[in-house]
């Protein structure tokens, strides 16, 4: 028995969709942003941005809420014995880790030296702009038909 299934444009069926009619219009050509004055596009604007924010901090609060409470939490299971922590092992992984960096130390990744040449290379650049416009000004301020010049 075959089943047979009626084909259903989709873009047109969400434009005979109420919503979607509202807020882009019948004939949806071109952005929204065209189909409202500037003071609505900044209302909207301005109170999701608010609320966004809103949002985002009261997250924030909760997630550091839940890190401090996390952290605080570990420590009276240590202080109470439920945990632990076996401080040669830790030792030995951290002097582990100080002879690897040691090792490391001599020489930085390729991707560390490219952006400390280009920093080197901007900072040099900066210098040489400073010293010129100082020099300048210094010649400028020597000559009075300089400032003269200039009122």
């Amino acid at each position: 028995k075959k089943e047979t299934f009626d084909v259903m444009e989709l873009a047109e069926h969400v434009k005979k969709q109420r919503w979607w009619n509202k807020m882009f219009g019948q004939n949806s050509s071109g952005p929204a942003a065209e189909k409202y004055s500037v003071v609505t596009q900044l209302a909207i604007g301005g109170v999701s941005g608010w609320c966004a924010g809103y949002l985002f901090q009261k997250v924030g609060k909760l997630a550091a809420s839940a890190v401090g409470g996390g952290f605080f939490l570990l420590q009276i299971a240590h202080h109470t014995g439920y945990i632990k922590i076996d401080w040669k092992r830790v030792e030995q992984d951290v002097n582990k880790a100080k002879k690897q960096l040691k090792l490391n130390s001599d020489k930085p990744p390729k991707e560390v030296r490219t952006k400390l040449n280009e920093v080197r290379n901007t900072v040099i650049i900066c210098i040489c702009i400073y010293v010129i416009v100082i020099f300048c000004f210094l010649m400028c301020s020597k000559h009075t038909h300089c400032i003269s010049d200039r009122e």
